[in-house]
């Protein structure tokens, strides 16, 4: 069970941090920043958080530093509103990983065969 907890805890802080987006935070730049993932370290002291914004990662950047620089401020309303008997330390990061994917998918498809149709069949 306790392998579990930082998933747990992991999920917990999404959710919050996304409420906290969607209700609290005044930035302009954080107004279109999405929470893609957290992951957790095994003690619970650190938490990545993978985000990803409409602009792509033109806008990415500035989100990234404004949530860089609201960091502190963050985890103070996470340990507020999860209490949490150690809050983790946020560290945020752009989430590439759909871009990785659209890639691996582009090369399958330039690499694979077209499909056969039915006249060649016969």
């Amino acid at each position: 069970m306790a392998e579990r907890r930082p998933e747990r805890v992991a999920h917990l802080v999404q959710a919050e941090l996304a409420r906290w987006l969607l209700r609290e935070a005044g930035d302009p730049r954080l107004q279109q920043v999405t929470i893609t993932d957290v992951r957790m370290s095994p003690d619970l002291r650190l938490a990545r958080v993978y985000v990803r914004t409409l602009a792509g990662p033109e806008g990415g950047e500035a989100a990234l530093r404004a949530l860089r620089r609201g960091a502190p401020h963050l985890r103070s309303v996470l340990g507020r509103e999860l209490g949490l008997r150690v809050t983790p330390e946020l560290r945020f990061e752009y989430d590439t990983m759909p871009d990785q994917a659209r890639r691996v998918d582009e090369l399958l498809r330039q690499g694979a065969p077209p499909p056969k149709s039915d006249e060649e069949d016969q």
